[in-house]
C-alpha cells in the first residue's frame, strides 16, 4: 500500500458511540449503551452488614436479587442521603446495579474527542475511569464497567 493510501485510511472517522449520561455531585460520567440492560430510578438497596464498602446494598430485580455497586464510595465521595438511580449493567460474572445519583440522556460522541486517563490520576481512579470525551460545555469521564464488577472488585481487593 502506497503512504498516500495510508494517510486516507488513517484520516477517515472513526466510528460514533452511544453512552448514557450519569451524574454523580456535578460530575458527569458515562457508560457504554451496549452494557446497560435497564435503568432503574429511585432505588433504596437494603445494606448488606460486614459487605466490602464498595457494596451499595441489594435489591429485588426481576425476582432476583441484585447486588449493588456505590460509585460515590468507589470514587471517595461522601454518601447520597437520597434515593438513587440504578443502572443493571452485565458484565462476564453476571449482572449487577451501578449506584448513581441520576441518569442524564444518550449521548452521541466522537472518537475524535476522546483524552486518555491524565497519569496523575491515582491509580485506583484509574483503573476504574476509561478517559473523557470533550463536549461543548463539559467533560464526559467514562467508567470502565468491567472494573465496576462486584466480584472482579472484591478479587482486587483480596489481591492487594
Amino acid at each position: 500500500m502506497t503512504a498516500p493510501a495510508t494517510a486516507v485510511r488513517n484520516s477517515r472517522p472513526q466510528a460514533q458511540v452511544e453512552v448514557c449520561s450519569v451524574r454523580l455531585g456535578k460530575t458527569m460520567y458515562g457508560v457504554p449503551i451496549g452494557h446497560i440492560l435497564e435503568i432503574v430510578g429511585s432505588a433504596r438497596p437494603q445494606p448488606v452488614p460486614l459487605a466490602p464498602e464498595y457494596v451499595g446494598g441489594l435489591v429485588h430485580y426481576r425476582g432476583d436479587v441484585l447486588t449493588t455497586v456505590s460509585l460515590r464510595q468507589l470514587l471517595g465521595l461522601p454518601p447520597c442521603e437520597k434515593a438513587q438511580d440504578i443502572l443493571v449493567l452485565e458484565s462476564e460474572g453476571g449482572c449487577f446495579g451501578l449506584l448513581v445519583d441520576s441518569v442524564g440522556e444518550v449521548l452521541t460522541v466522537s472518537p475524535a474527542d476522546y483524552e486518555p486517563n491524565p497519569s496523575i490520576l491515582e491509580r485506583r481512579h484509574r483503573a476504574l475511569l476509561g478517559g473523557a470525551y470533550k463536549l461543548k460545555d463539559n467533560l464526559l469521564v467514562m467508567l470502565d464497567t468491567e472494573r465496576l464488577d462486584p466480584m472482579r472488585l472484591a478479587q482486587e481487593t483480596v489481591e492487594r
